[in-house]
């Protein structure tokens, strides 16, 4: 080694034993962005390469097309025959019941339950044999003998259902009864945003339990291609053959694993964004203390340079010490984000099963901790260049890090700072007022505290308001629906019709209930640019009625409002004209507005008119009146209505964004507890400088008579009104910036939002704030209670 090598090397270990408390607490900020940063890449990885594997065993199709109602085998197979992009194909029976329809019994303990507050549709099926296969924990396709069922694992992680339990499904014939012999996953229906689920029997179950009747018998056309990329093009081909059935939703391959990386991977982009912010907190710390740092040091670096040893060189002597640092707090966020990606991960290996071994995830971690260590050091070396500034004059006669220009400066603005000083009279105290001088004389040191403050409270509260805004009854408009009480949706049942008008005339005749609006679900084929497209549309009076537009107006007669992804695909925009094709009739109608809907995969439209006969589902949108509980009044009508799904808005948000919102509930609690400790650490370090700093000023107040609780409380003082500062200006900025932030990912998203307005929660924002003071507060007496008994000359001590 070098002797210039060495000397640096003897000088950083000395450095890093002078400052140690402040090096530990570089290295634990350093830490907790690379652990976030690294934990928050590789959630993603391992969704992605989860998701992977599983398409991978299961072959999901690359199209495929749901239809209830009668099947043309015939017309099915000429238009294979006329693409040969289709590898392969067949038609995939099913029959639906409501979850009210499906019970379960553990004889071993003699519990039981049903599923009748499940909202998505309950699809029975056979094992397919060439792709589109459902599979079990070791990736194996299982067929069950008569008899036997395998569950979705949603429902095994939902209600605790265990091999060995009975399933019975209550058909127009009479129970049937089968015994769970496992759990399945769904690579076509895994997301939690998917509508429906798959259970699997034989295949002469299912046709016996078709027979029985009380199901809704469904078809899913599912094309298997040669290229994924040729989905689209297959849809629009599809969608242009008026033979083919299509009295359902079409869904290509992309639309699939969008619906998976959303429902479970906004989770790994809220810790990035959380690393993000304290990496912007761990670069101004370094740069506080690197400066403080060349300040404490500027006589050796005047000696230094005077002696000829070039500004470059000693610059490498503290950036070493600091790139060891980053890499040390990057090393020791990095195995704390191996402990914790299996915490986080344990959903996704429910859903989608474990990750493919191989080397990619310690990649992606290896390069998280590089871009962390990189901004790190980066930042160091841009507060270094003070060093190039540094006049050996200067330096060693003044002490002093500014140039003479810079020094005169000072020295003039300190001078009319004083004129004007004045402690004759001071309001509040000569205690406070010369706390507001200091603050006032050294603002560009204190300013760290109330910018740290406003990140961590920015931090806390961006993700709390998120989750209440995916909690918030205004969410509904989100989700397609307007913002009322209760919500039935009837579906899966033999005579729809029937029931939509007994249901219709018990909710009018019902004295509890203030209002009800019917919508139909229809599917309909509309002309786009590129030929024909299948859309969902609701039908009734007030469609889109208290959702709000992003662009336009609600529909009136001889309207259609579209999904913000439909308006996309259809490329249709407020006021163009659509030609809608209804079995043999068509008729034009004119966009009267988009809005923005996360259902069905993001692609509605809304139409006003009287609800059309034949139609596959309807909604029922009800208000109650004053002082009804809806909870009560859905549990009534629930029971009443067997094959009706009747839930509060506020269960029917909560169950279709169950997995989300718990994603972010952790994320909340997760950025909270980090946001008040980097603040509480941030605040003792930033203290230890100071005290350090102005040990003899505190000595000269001492000696002129101030005691050491009044020296002490203008610490406390300052500390806690730069730190109040920061978070108020942070949870307002929280609440204000927070919009717009979250705009520019739900936008880049593709799941149907161009805009999310925050419902933000004042106990959130003011409890965050005031939590962050108090952890100020807290961290500034802990840190000078040991100073309470010091004396003057203890003050004056070198």
């Amino acid at each position: 080694m070098s002797p210039a090598r060495a000397l640096r090397w003897r000088q950083v270990r000395g450095d890093l034993r002078h400052d140690a408390a402040v090096n530990v607490a570089l290295v634990v900020v350093v830490a907790l962005s690379a652990c976030l940063m690294g934990t928050g890449a590789m959630v993603m990885e391992r969704l992605l390469s989860s998701v992977d594997r599983l398409f991978e065993v299961a072959q999901p199709p690359h199209f495929l097309q749901m239809h209830k109602g009668e099947v043309d085998l015939a017309a099915l197979t000429r238009f294979a025959d006329r693409h040969p992009e289709i590898e392969s194909w067949f038609v995939e029976e099913m029959v639906g019941f409501d979850g009210a329809a499906l019970a379960w019994e553990r004889p071993a303990t003699g519990a039981s339950g049903d599923l009748g507050e499940s909202l998505i549709d309950n699809l029975f099926v056979a094992q397919n044999e060439t792709f589109d296969r459902l599979v079990d924990a070791a990736d194996a396709a299982p067929v069950p003998e008569d008899g036997e069922v395998y569950v979705p694992v949603a429902y095994q992680e939902s209600i605790g259902l265990q091999v060995g339990d009975l399933l019975t499904v209550a058909t127009s014939s009479g129970p049937r009864t089968w015994e769970v012999r496992g759990f399945v996953r769904d690579a076509q229906m895994a997301s939690s945003l998917s509508s429906a689920t798959r259970f699997v029997v034989s295949e002469s179950d299912l046709a016996a339990l078709t027979a029985a009747g009380g199901g809704q018998p469904e078809v899913i056309v599912e094309y298997l291609l040669t290229d994924p990329g040729l989905a689209s093009d297959l849809e629009r081909a599809y969608a242009a053959d008026p033979a083919l059935p299509k009295n359902g939703q079409a869904v290509t391959y992309t639309m699939i694993r969008t619906l998976h990386a959303i429902s479970d991977g906004l989770a790994a982009v809220a810790l990035v964004l959380v690393a993000a912010l304290l990496i912007a907190i761990a670069l101004l710390v370094i740069r506080f203390v690197v400066r403080g740092r060349l300040e404490d040091d500027v006589r050796q670096i005047g000696a230094m340079r005077a002696i000829g040893i070039p500004a470059r060189d000693i610059g490498r002597v503290y950036l070493t010490r600091y790139s060891l640092l980053a890499a040390v707090g990057c090393a020791v966020g990095g195995a704390l984000a191996v402990l914790a990606v299996p915490l986080l991960t344990r959903g996704v290996q429910t859903h989608y099963g474990a990750a493919a071994a191989g080397g990619r995830g310690t990649l992606v971690l290896l390069v998280a901790l590089a871009a962390v260590a990189l901004v790190v050091v980066l930042g160091c070396r841009r507060a270094l260049r003070l060093v190039r500034r540094v006049e050996v004059v200067d330096a060693l006669v003044h002490g002093s890090t500014l140039d003479r220009r810079q020094s005169r400066r000072r020295a003039r603005r300190q001078a009319r700072r004083a004129r004007r000083t004045s402690l004759a009279g001071a309001r509040g105290g000569v205690t406070r007022r010369l706390a507001l001088i200091d603050l006032r004389a050294d603002a560009r040191q204190w300013s760290l505290v109330p910018v740290v403050f406003f990140l961590c409270a920015f931090l806390m509260g961006l993700p709390a308001h998120l989750l209440s805004t995916l909690e918030s009854p205004r969410f509904l408009t989100y989700m397609g629906a307007p913002q009322v009480d209760v919500r039935a949706d009837l579906q899966l049942a033999d005579d729809l019709e029937a029931l939509r008008t007994d249901l219709t005339a018990a909710l009018t005749a019902d004295d509890r209930v203030a209002d009800v609006q019917v919508h139909a679900l229809v599917l309909a084929d509309v002309e786009a640019p590129d030929g024909r497209r299948t859309v969902r549309v609701e039908v009734g009076e007030g469609a889109a009625q208290g959702i709000e537009m992003i662009d336009g107006a609600a529909p009136g007669p001889g309207e259609i409002a579209l999904s913000l992804l439909n308006a996309e695909e259809l490329q249709a925009a407020v006021g163009d004209t659509l030609t809608i094709h209804e079995g043999d009739q068509s008729r034009s109608v004119v966009v009267s507005g988009v809005y923005q809907d996360v259902t069905s995969g993001g692609k509605t439209a809304k139409m006003h008119g009287d609800p059309p006969p034949g139609a596959t589902g309807y909604t029922f949108f009800v208000d109650l009146a004053e002082g009804v509980d809806p909870v009560a009044l859905a549990a009534s009508y629930d029971e009443r209505f067997e094959d009706v799904t009747v839930l509060p808005m506020t269960a029917y948000v909560e169950q279709t964004m169950t997995h989300v919102t718990s994603a972010f509930r952790a994320t909340a609690v997760l950025a909270t507890a980090f946001g008040l400790g980097v603040a509480t650490l941030i605040t003792v370090t930033f203290l230890q400088l100071r005290l350090a700093r102005e040990r003899r000023a505190m000595g000269t107040l001492s000696a002129v008579g101030f005691s050491t609780a009044e020296i002490l409380g203008q610490l406390r003082g300052k500390t806690a009104a730069t730190a109040a500062v920061g978070a108020v200006l942070g949870a307002v900025g929280a609440v204000t910036l927070g919009g717009p932030v979250l705009d520019v990912l739900v936008a880049s998203a593709g799941v149907g939002l161009a805009h999310l307005e925050l419902a933000p929660d004042p106990w959130v924002a003011t409890g965050g704030a005031v939590a962050l003071v108090a952890a100020a507060w807290l961290a500034a007496v802990g840190l000078t209670v040991r100073l309470r008994g010091a004396s003057t000359s203890t003050w004056l001590r070198d």
